[in-house]
């Protein structure tokens, strides 16, 4: 199956909800698609092309539509609705439950929720938090910063300095994602969100020293709980037998979950500031989206004829 599962009571946690009628089952359920529906058509007896398999939320159109209803007729309705086997119902802005509602809840044992949000801010808030908690994600050792806005990831073998690096990063002014690990989650087809496992998260780990808690020593200014993945950066130890991009015309990419991220690989070697140039290369990245390459307008004033393609 390409998606994971959350929980319904991480969901219930996330969104301080009240729980209305508990099926004593909520630490078990698990939701896995991340979307929701609003039951309005299924109310009045239609269901073709509807998902059971979606958190249903009821709000004031649903609400008053039960209302019109005889007692009898609002209970076949929400019978129905609950034989479908549903995660779970989730009525906002702290309406009335009606006693029908109960009844079919607790013969067709469905997990009953409610909040004071409105509808629509619930609904987006909702479909956010399950499309992240959802996503395709795999694990990669590395180190995340965010460096003037800018998410960059830095891979490389153990000891190659991507800890240090990200260290005086963060004195830099920038901010700490994770350190060592990180859990990158695919969002969309073209998006990558990364992450630290809560146990590590503001953590980093300085050999010779030992685990540092950079939000304790730095402020909560110096870290970020997750980040967009826009640029890769590759640390590799300098192979004098290697020949290395020194222009930046050749362009890079670190393939990720499907999605390719633009990178480059730097050569790590003594006396070499990798902070300076990380914080560089992420400037450089940002300058490349705006549309002009150094590297490019450099040919461009050696071969003044030759077309510029700047990317």
């Amino acid at each position: 199956m390409p998606y994971s599962s959350v929980f319904l009571s991480d969901v219930i946690k996330a969104f301080d909800l009240e729980v209305v009628f508990d099926t004593g089952d909520i630490e078990e359920r698990r939701i896995q698609v991340a979307d929701a529906t609003r039951p309005g058509l299924q109310l009045a007896g239609y269901y073709d092309h509807f998902g059971p398999d979606r958190i249903q939320i009821m709000g004031n159109m649903e609400h008053a539509y039960l209302d019109q209803l005889t007692p009898e007729e609002r209970y076949i309705s929400l019978k129905v609705l609950f034989e479908k086997k549903i995660p779970a119902l989730i009525i906002t802005r702290d309406h009335k439950v009606h006693k029908e509602l109960l009844e079919a809840a607790k013969e067709n044992p469905t997990p009953v929720l409610r909040t004071s949000q409105a509808t629509s801010d619930l609904y987006s808030a909702l479909i956010k938090y399950l499309s992240l908690e959802l996503a395709p994600k795999v694990s990669m050792h590395g180190v995340l910063v965010e460096v003037n806005g800018e998410g960059i990831l830095i891979l490389g073998d153990s000891g190659v300095g991507k800890s240090e690096t990200a260290l005086e990063i963060v004195k830099r002014g920038h901010r700490l994602v994770a350190d060592d690990q990180v859990e990158i989650r695919k969002v969309s087809e073209t998006q990558l969100i990364g992450s630290a496992p809560e146990v590590i998260r503001h953590l980093i780990e300085i050999r010779g020293i030992g685990i540092l808690d950079v939000k304790e020593l730095y402020g909560v200014s110096s870290v970020k709980p997750q980040e967009s993945i826009d640029f890769v950066i590759n640390f590799e130890l300098w192979d004098e037998k290697k020949t290395y991009d020194r222009l930046g015309l050749t362009d890079e990419t670190t393939e990720i979950l499907g999605v390719k991220v633009p990178s480059v690989t730097i050569p790590v070697g003594p006396g070499r500031n990798l902070a300076i140039i990380v914080e560089a290369a992420a400037i450089n990245h940002r300058v490349n989206k705006m549309g002009f390459n150094a590297a490019q307008n450099l040919v461009s004033r050696v071969f003044p004829g030759r077309d510029q393609t700047y990317g």
